[in-house]
């Protein structure tokens, strides 16, 4: 489960700005470094961890390749991953260029495995002043409740 908090941000940009906005962010966001994923991998299979960074150290000299090149990598039931440039729209065809592009995104499409699991994702919100109101409301109800019998 993951646990949110509400904070408090004043907003930058947009019809807003300027004004006190509240969300909702992770109370402590899990990170997991390669060194985590390097020993994971080790315990569960029969590799060697040198074998473990090859392989993460040749995957992302694949990854870069076929991002160089423009193009896509599929990578099984996890992902895959596929270069896009967008354009700007010009008012004429003539103006159409390579300054029109925007810079190069990857596009990273989740396979139906892990689609899957992030539907399952359990989440919370721990938001103080939402359960003083609930609070409120159930006292509210109780006493009117007990004074109309």
């Amino acid at each position: 489960m993951i646990i949110f908090k509400v904070v408090e941000r004043v907003l930058g940009v947009g019809p807003k700005k300027g004004q006190k906005a509240y969300c909702a962010e992770p109370k402590a966001p899990n990170k997991f470094s390669s060194t985590w994923l390097v020993e994971r991998i080790v315990r569960e299979t029969s590799l060697s961890e040198g074998d473990v960074r090859n392989v993460l150290i040749t995957l992302k000299n694949i990854i870069k390749e076929v991002v160089t090149l423009g193009g896509s990598l599929d990578l099984g039931d996890i992902f895959s991953i596929r270069t896009t440039i967008p354009s700007k729209m010009e008012a004429k065809e003539e103006d159409v260029c390579a300054t029109s592009l925007k810079r190069p995104r990857i596009l990273v499409r989740w396979k139906q495995p892990i689609a899957e699991t992030l539907k399952k994702i359990e989440v919370e919100v721990d938001n103080p002043k939402r359960k003083e109101e609930k609070k409120k409301k159930k006292k509210e109800e109780g006493g009117i409740g007990q004074h109309g019998n």
